[in-house]
């Protein structure tokens, strides 16, 4: 594995920032983040921005960091964070994180704290470690990437989000509702190892996040010094079931046992080629990533991709940044 890059102390930090300076919640964001910038004698650079214009701050704010030392500060939700992943991963640049999300999954498996303040506190001594990137076709993820039913799950979480507020509640019933009326079957043609298969399913998710399959309960395998990363990632399937077996399999998953029901098939691994009938490879698949959903033309290959991603990493040992 390469060395980590360079980071230098005295160049300014580049946070990117999803959502408007001047709001109650961006102005507490702001003191926060300066805040704990001039406890450390550091300086850093707010760089606030809307959905539309993410994609491209992050990629300018990447190559600033790489030509600078520096490092790029996600702060947002998973789709944030993802968007900015992409760019530092592509630049080869350092990637820090301030979770603002329900969730938080990749944060919380990283020891990153989900509070403002303390995460900025953190990263300002943190050190890079690599983390395990996967990627499905050209499109990172750091949780998870789904095809079938979880894409609709979360176009409906959004939905209810937006009527109702943005609270775990609200997307623990928008979930419900989604898999209590969904029995659309998807067919796919697996590629797994040279080995090709014929299936029917209700959702192929694939998970890149130790904490998210471990609550879960599908969780397959794990490094012997129990690091996050194993160098492979874990597909789960759902077969088509009915109602009463849905609602028990949405039980199990609340207990963390989803794995012990028949209804599910899971296996790990490090290169997977997905393709749906051939009468439908001319049209794009509809594809969830860390919380977004675009549409794919298909093949999808799923694989974990051979470089990490630098992130600054709390606690992290001299050990841990330089372990494969």
């Amino acid at each position: 594995m390469p060395a980590a890059p360079r980071i230098d102390p005295a160049a300014a930090l580049l946070f990117v920032i999803n959502g408007q300076a001047g709001s109650q919640d961006g102005d507490a964001t702001r003191d926060a983040i300066e805040s704990a910038l001039a406890a450390a004698g550091r300086t850093g650079e707010l760089l606030y921005c809307t959905p539309a214009d993410l994609k491209r701050v992050a990629a300018e704010a990447a190559a600033k960091a790489l030509a600078s030392n520096a490092a790029v500060i996600a702060v947002g939700g998973d789709g944030t964070i993802n968007t900015v992943a992409q760019a530092a991963h592509a630049a080869g640049c350092i990637l820090g994180v301030i979770p603002r999300g329900t969730f938080n999954y990749f944060a919380r498996t990283h020891g990153i704290a989900t509070d403002t303040a303390e995460a900025a506190a953190q990263l300002l001594a943190a050190r890079p470690a690599p983390v395990q990137v996967a990627a499905v076709n050209d499109q990172v993820f750091l949780v998870n990437a789904s095809v079938g039913l979880y894409p609709d799950l979360l176009e409906d979480r959004e939905a209810w989000k937006a009527r109702f507020g943005r609270t775990r509640l609200v997307a623990l019933g928008a979930a419900a509702a989604t898999l209590l009326r969904a029995q659309r079957r998807l067919k796919l043609r697996i590629d797994l190892d040279g080995f090709v298969r014929e299936l029917r399913t209700l959702t192929l998710f694939v998970g890149n996040n130790r904490l998210q399959l471990e609550q879960l309960g599908v969780l397959v395998g794990e490094r012997p010094d129990g690091a996050p990363d194993n160098g492979r990632v874990t597909a789960v399937m759902l077969k088509p079931i009915g109602t009463l077996a849905m609602l028990r399999l949405m039980l199990r998953g609340a207990m963390g046992s989803l794995g012990d029901d028949d209804g599910i098939e899971r296996f790990e691994f490090q290169e997977m080629v997905v393709n749906p009938p051939r009468v439908m490879r001319l049209r794009r698949m509809k594809v969830a990533f860390d919380g977004e959903v675009a549409r794919m033309k298909p093949p999808l290959r799923f694989r974990v991709l051979p470089a990490p991603l630098w992130l600054l990493k709390p606690g992290a040992t001299a050990e841990q940044r330089t372990a494969a």
